[in-house]
């Protein structure tokens, strides 16, 4: 049984089952997802898509359809009792998840760790009371389980191999039939609907007053797979005329983009490794703000400066996260070629950081340890 709550783990809890099967074995999965999953050959017993909101307003205001998704998890399990159960990311639905499993003699890997060293360390114990194993993906989280003598391995991060586009810049902009003379910006303002309400207007709005200084400057704005195109396209219908909204791989987007205006997230990640410069935004609920900042032990929140360990990209945070100050930070990149070279000399350092390949592969090792 597998439960993934939002795009990034859903591709990889696919990878993992993928990898899994690769290896020679034979199984069947079933438990929550979205696309990728569903593509693996996992039965969704819940499309996460109807789950993917974003902090503890939004949680609170859908709660009722949290506790009706997660009632139907639990008694699937019940019923079908399976060998293990695989939960990625998505801490306080899943440890729920993993409650019902001790119960029943289950065994859990719990893959891609809470972000326990940044917020609320005190979760660690509890963590370890229900999960027979972590898979984590950065080598300091290791020494945080084996401190609670957490039975923990690190695995690497599936981003390494996720976050390739088969293009090169010059074939991707030919793919979007993009013109190569002039300067293409990818928005990527998340892949939850609530990320849609509030990071997509900033980022238009920013992309139209760059389009006001850089007349030719072209705008992509890729949509997740748990978003629906249609809906994009409806909250997108103020937006500069040169902004091309399309259902398409990120990564491509990524490696056709001189500059990428992206949310907060995994996506940072992937930027890094496809290279190409960026500008960090993200807005959230005022109280859950509120809330998290007082929460939160470090001085960034995107992960390509964590794993960076110090400011390379600039973080524009709730009320900073203005049109103009956006716009400012990408014109600045497409501009002044010395800010550039010295972003992607630091981007490539992040990628270095970052180790290998085969985080899939090692998860699904794993898997077939705790099932036996």
């Amino acid at each position: 049984m597998v439960s993934a709550g939002e795009a990034s783990s859903d591709a990889h809890a696919a990878h993992a089952l993928d990898a899994l099967r690769l290896q020679g074995t034979s199984f069947d999965s079933f438990g929550m997802g979205a696309g990728e999953l569903k593509k693996a050959g996992t039965e969704l017993i819940v499309d996460c898509r109807d789950l993917a909101v974003i902090g503890i307003v939004d949680v609170l205001l859908n709660y009722h359809k949290f506790l009706k998704r997660l009632r139907q998890l639990r008694q699937t399990m019940k019923v079908r009792k399976p060998d293990l159960l695989l939960l990625v990311d998505y801490p306080d639905f899943n440890l729920k998840l993993a409650e019902t499993a001790k119960s029943l003699n289950i065994p859990v890997l719990f893959y891609v760790s809470p972000q326990v060293w940044a917020w609320r360390a005190g979760r660690v114990p509890r963590i370890g009371s229900l999960v027979s194993h972590m898979a984590v993906l950065f080598p300091f989280e290791v020494e945080i389980y084996q401190k609670h003598n957490i039975p923990v391995s690190y695995v690497g991060n599936p981003v390494v191999a996720d976050a390739v586009s088969s293009m090169s810049k010059a074939e991707a902009c030919d793919h979007f039939q993009l013109d190569s003379n002039y300067p293409v910006v990818s928005l990527l303002p998340g892949s939850r609907s609530g990320e849609i309400a509030r990071n997509l207007q900033p980022m238009l709005a920013s992309a139209t007053l760059i389009a006001k200084q850089i007349p030719n400057c072209q705008f992509l704005l890729p949509v997740a797979p748990t978003l629906e195109l249609s809906d994009v396209e409806k909250a997108a219908e103020n937006s500069p005329d040169n902004l091309h909204i399309l259902s398409v791989n990120s990564r491509d987007a990524m490696r056709a983009a001189d500059v990428v205006l992206v949310a907060s997230g995994t996506a940072t990640l992937e930027t890094a490794l496809i290279g190409t410069p960026m500008v960090v935004m993200y807005i959230v609920n005022k109280i859950n703000y509120a809330i998290m900042k007082r929460l939160i032990k470090i001085p960034d929140i995107s992960l390509v400066n964590i794993v960076a360990g110090k400011r390379i990209v600039p973080e524009l945070v709730q009320e900073d996260a203005t049109p103009e100050a956006m716009a400012q930070h990408v014109i600045s990149l497409l501009n002044d070629e010395e800010q550039r070279a010295v972003m992607l000399r630091e981007l490539n350092d992040v990628k270095l950081k970052m180790g290998d390949a085969g985080a899939s592969e090692r998860v699904a090792k794993l898997i077939l340890q705790l099932a036996r």
